[in-house]
């Protein structure tokens, strides 16, 4: 068989509802030059009827059928190894790509040799109002953003084979896997997301269990202490949380740990500027939206607080609107 140019990867576990729109929304892409990798994780309704089905009407579509369940991360790397192709494209069973996605995504990646991550902007249906969402499509834009929240739309990501090298995901930080891999291969390679929706993601009615919130909750912050590391912040240092808050927004803050958030972002900022890891202009930038919005959001005011921002902090002071300065006023001066 002629090796294909990409090679596309959906996991599946029990999908049937969605899968057949899913699986012919990649079979009726424009470019089509791949080999589409179906790995069902013992899924116990008719999914595999479907792969099955799709397979005999179509040779490009190859079916990895599990014995045992392993979990979506441990299937895309087997996918991955499996692999033929020059680029690997994700794609989620549930999920819908325009018909020109795997055209515009390869175009990038052949024409940019720097760039070995290409994303593209997505658009959320199902159960709430349509929403599009067009992530940041420079890469050192995309890096700062890493810093809040995975910046690149996982069932959207095409990328050169050979930039993974020996990295894969993580089963440890599943259901957050797809942000630990990407913000590892940062600094490898450079990332790029297209601004145009070409892939329909679908969201659900089902309720999220406190457990897999907490799950969530606990692998983000492991990743933003990993992305941290590299300007040597020891995750073991006692000012940690203070860190993370000065790169993502906590909300409900007291004045107290606003203040000592503030004290650890100019520690990050020197620190930055001494090992050059983010770009430093819109890493301030990002981080005094991120202390601009805390402070707005504080779980309280008082006189003192206020004074000390508007005295001591007086350059992030100013970029606060005067709008919300004057309330801020008001609020402190009433204890609220």
């Amino acid at each position: 068989m002629q090796i294909p140019e990409i090679s596309v990867i959906i996991p599946v576990f029990n999908a049937a509802p969605f899968l057949q729109e899913s699986i012919e929304s990649i079979l009726n892409q424009t470019f089509s030059d791949f080999e589409l990798i179906i790995l069902n994780d013992k899924s116990t309704d008719e999914s595999l009827e479907i792969i099955k089905k799709n397979q005999s009407k179509d040779n490009r579509v190859i079916i990895i059928d599990k014995e045992q369940n392993v979990g979506p991360a441990n299937l895309r790397n087997e996918g991955i190894n499996a692999a033929r192709g020059t680029f690997i494209a994700l794609m989620d069973a549930d999920d819908i790509a325009l018909p020109t996605r795997f055209e515009k995504q390869i175009t990038v990646l052949k024409n940019n040799p720097e760039i070995g991550v290409c994303g593209t902007g997505f658009t959320f249906f199902g159960s709430k109002k349509n929403k599009t969402i067009n992530h940041s499509n420079d890469h050192d834009a995309i890096k700062v953003s890493f810093l809040h929240s995975c910046n690149i739309g996982n069932p959207t990501v095409m990328f050169k084979k050979e930039v993974l090298g020996d990295l894969k995901f993580d089963n440890d930080y599943v259901p957050a896997e797809d942000y630990d891999l990407w913000s590892r291969l940062l600094d490898k390679t450079h990332f790029y997301n297209i601004p145009e929706s070409l892939l329909n993601y679908r969201q659900h009615d089902n309720n999220i269990s406190k457990t897999k919130i907490d799950n969530v909750n606990r692998s983000v912050k492991r990743v933003k202490i990993k992305q941290l590391a590299a300007l040597e912040i020891d995750p073991a240092d006692p000012k940690i949380d203070f860190y993370l808050n000065a790169v993502s927004l906590q909300k409900k803050l007291s004045p107290d740990e606003i203040i000592e958030t503030i004290n650890a972002s100019k520690f990050l900022l020197s620190q930055n500027e001494k090992i050059q890891y983010f770009n430093q202009n819109l890493f301030k930038k990002h981080i005094d939206k991120v202390l601009v919005r805390t402070i707005r959001n504080a779980n309280s005011f008082n006189i003192p607080f206020y004074k000390h921002l508007s005295k001591k902090e007086k350059a992030l002071f100013q970029k606060i609107s005067l709008f919300d300065r004057t309330i801020l006023y008001f609020k402190s001066l009433f204890g609220r």
